[in-house]
């Protein structure tokens, strides 16, 4: 069975782990802190979960999920991750992650940068839409007819069917958006962006009035069409 391993255990992370080890798959968690501050989760998870550092997650993990601050995605092991499928679930909120020239000039995408830096890794988009109680709630068989669709964006056509069998397995379709240089589509501030769905917390996570955090599912031709709507 595919091993996930999570750099990064926070809201989206935990959310990707609890599904992932539904569906029955193992899990390596670290975060920036030590392997003893994630004990809870993995007891929560039981023996399909261990946690280490994020070297151990990027060197045990089939599919590596990065689901950290931007700021930060400089500490990323890059060696223990090359020849590996990467799932970036970053997003570029400057108020969280101070300014990047590149970004605000759209001479490129976070995910690019996330890219550059991993070097050999095949890095995918996805996961960065969808407000985590919202991921959580929606997850569904495969048939469903209320199943939702998650986006995704990559340089690599075996990387991104790698992806879309992990989240169908763990409960969602796809919609391929494009290549890596395409990811502005599903970024914040774009019509795809928690929007479809329902109400959702902001980037600092507190809840506004009236969120819905069940969530609203959103098919395939819904998510389609939210992206074609994205403008720069």
């Amino acid at each position: 069975m595919t091993t996930i391993g999570l750099i990064g255990s926070g809201n989206i992370g935990g959310t990707v782990a609890r599904l992932a080890v539904a569906a029955g798959y193992d899990v390596v968690l670290s975060n920036s802190r030590g392997p003893e501050t994630l004990q809870d989760l993995v007891d929560e998870l039981g023996p399909r979960a261990r946690a280490g550092r994020p070297a151990d997650a990027a060197a045990a993990g089939d599919i590596v999920v990065v689901t950290v601050p931007l700021k930060a995605y400089r500490e990323v092991p890059a060696d223990p991750t090359s020849g590996k499928v990467v799932i970036d679930t970053n997003n570029y909120y400057p108020e969280r992650d101070g300014r990047f020239a590149e970004l605000d000039a759209a001479s490129t995408t976070s995910s690019e940068l996330l890219q550059r830096h991993l070097g050999g890794a095949r890095v995918v988009k996805g996961f960065n839409n969808i407000f985590f109680t919202h991921l959580a709630s929606l997850a569904r068989p495969s048939g469903a007819a209320d199943r939702t669709a998650l986006p995704i964006a990559g340089d690599d056509a075996e990387a991104k069917r790698a992806v879309a069998g992990f989240l169908d397995a763990i409960g969602y379709d796809t919609v391929d958006v494009g290549a890596l240089a395409d990811s502005w589509r599903v970024q914040p501030g774009t019509p795809v962006y928690g929007t479809p769905y329902g109400s959702y917390t902001d980037p600092a996570g507190t809840d506004p009035a009236g969120a819905d955090l069940g969530g609203t599912p959103a098919g395939a031709e819904a998510v389609r069409a939210a992206v074609a709507e994205a403008r720069r």
